[in-house]
C-alpha cells in the first residue's frame, strides 16, 4: 500500500470500474492521488526499498536472530510478513559492495613517478647503444626498431616509460619481446616445432600485456586485481545457483524440499553474509583507525559466529539430528570452498585475458 492521499473520485484511473474502497476491485489498482511533490516522491522510495510497513525490519530480526526461520517460514507459505529474498538480495548486496568498493585499495609498489620523467639527450644515446645492441640479435623486432627511431628523433620529448628496455617473455626456453617477432619466428619454424592453439594463444596475450604495461610487473598486477576485485558481485551471483545444487545434493533424499527451497536458504544465509562482513569490515577499520586490538578479536570471533550461523540454519531448516547435519556442514564448506576457489581461478584468467 502507498503513503499517498485517496482520490475523491471513485472512477478507477487504469480500468475505469467504479471503486468501492481504496483498491479496485476489478483490477487491484490502488486508487490514490496520482501527482507527487518531490518530498512524497523521496518518502515513496524510501519506503518501498526497506518496507516501513514492518517486512524489512522484521525479516532483519529474524534473520539476525534465528538462524533458518525465515527461509523455512517463506517456503512453507507465510510469506506476507517478510521481505522477498530476492528483493532483499538485491538490497543488501548493492550496499555491502558500494561500501566494500569505497573502502578497497590496492597498493603495490610501482614506479610510475619515475617512469613519467623525460629522458636528456645523454640518456637517449645512452639507451640508443643499448638498443641497437639488442636489435643485432633482434632484427625481427619492428617495436624496438620504432624505440630507436623514436630516441634518435629529438623534436619531441620522450617519457622514460616509453623506451623502457624489455625483459621479454620467455616461451619454450627463448626469450620474445614482441608479437611480430614470436609470429615471425613460429611462422619460420616447420609445423612439428610450432606452438599450438592453445600455447600461441597464451604467448601472444604474455607478450601483448607486456607491452601494454611496459614490462611492469607491479602495474599489470595492479591493474589486474582491480579489474579482478570489480568482479566479485559476479562471482558470489553466480555462486547461488551452485551453492543451492549442493544443498540440494547434500539433501537429496529429503523428497520434500525442491531446488527452489535450497535457493531460498541460499538467498537468506547470502543476506546475513553481506550484512555480517559489513560488521567486520567496520570492526577492522576500526582497529585501524583507533589502534585497539579488540577489534580485531571482535571481528574473528563473528567469523566463528558466522560459522556457527550456518550450522545452526541447517539444523533449524531441514530439521534433522546434530550430528548428521554437523557432517552435512562440513561437506557443504568443503565443497563451497573448492567451488569459490573454481570461480576465482576462472574469473582471475578471464580477467587477465579482457585486459
Amino acid at each position: 500500500m502507498s503513503h499517498q492521499p485517496e482520490r475523491k473520485e471513485k472512477n478507477c484511473l487504469n480500468c475505469g470500474t467504479t471503486v468501492q474502497g481504496r483498491f479496485c476491485q476489478n483490477c487491484g489498482q490502488e486508487n490514490v492521488v496520482t501527482h507527487q511533490n518531490f518530498w512524497s516522491l523521496s518518502k515513496h522510495f524510501v519506503f518501498d526499498i526497506f518496507h516501513f510497513d514492518g517486512k524489512f525490519f522484521d525479516t532483519l530480526r529474524f534473520l539476525l536472530f534465528k538462524p533458518g526461520f525465515v527461509a523455512n517460514e517463506y517456503v512453507s507459505g507465510k510469506r506476507m510478513k517478510y521481505l522477498d529474498p530476492i528483493r532483499m538480495y538485491l538490497f543488501t548486496s548493492a550496499v555491502f559492495f558500494l561500501v566494500f568498493f569505497s573502502i578497497s585499495h590496492i597498493n603495490t609498489m610501482d614506479n610510475e613517478g619515475s617512469q613519467a620523467a623525460n629522458l636528456s639527450n645523454k640518456e637517449r644515446l645512452e639507451l640508443v647503444e643499448k638498443y641497437r645492441e639488442q636489435f643485432k640479435e633482434r632484427p625481427l623486432d619492428t617495436l624496438l626498431g620504432k624505440k630507436i627511431a623514436l630516441l634518435l628523433d629529438t623534436s619531441q620529448s620522450v617519457l622514460k616509460a616509453d623506451v623502457k628496455i624489455d625483459s621479454g617473455i620467455e616461451i619454450n626456453n627463448r626469450r620474445y619481446y614482441s608479437i611480430p617477432e614470436y609470429d615471425s619466428i613460429q611462422k619460420a619454424l616447420p609445423g612439428p616445432k610450432r606452438d599450438g592453439w592453445i600455447a600461441r594463444k597464451f604467448a601472444r596475450k604474455s607478450l601483448e600485456l607486456d607491452e601494454k604495461f611496459k614490462g611492469d610487473g607491479n602495474l599489470l598486477l595492479k591493474s589486474l586485481l582491480e579489474h579482478f576485485i570489480h568482479r566479485f558481485p559476479y562471482i558470489l551471483f553466480l555462486s547461488l545457483p551452485f551453492f543451492a545444487g549442493l544443498l540440494k545434493l547434500l539433501y537429496i533424499r529429503r523428497k520434500s524440499f525442491y531446488y527452489s527451497d535450497h535457493a531460498v536458504f541460499t538467498l537468506y544465509h547470502y543476506i546475513f553474509s553481506f550484512i555480517i562482513l559489513l560488521v567486520i569490515f567496520g570492526f577492522i577499520r576500526l582497529g585501524d583507525v583507533l589502534n585497539w586490538g579488540l577489534f580485531g578479536w571482535l571481528a574473528f570471533m563473528l567469523v566463528i559466529l558466522w560459522f556457527v550461523y550456518l550450522y545452526k540454519g541447517l539444523r533449524n531448516f531441514y530439521g534433522q539430528r546434530r550430528g548428521i547435519t554437523f557432517l552435512k556442514f562440513l561437506l557443504l564448506n568443503f565443497t563451497g570452498l573448492v567451488l569459490i576457489a573454481a570461480l576465482l581461478l576462472f574469473f582471475f584468467l578471464f580477467t587477465a585475458y579482457q585486459l
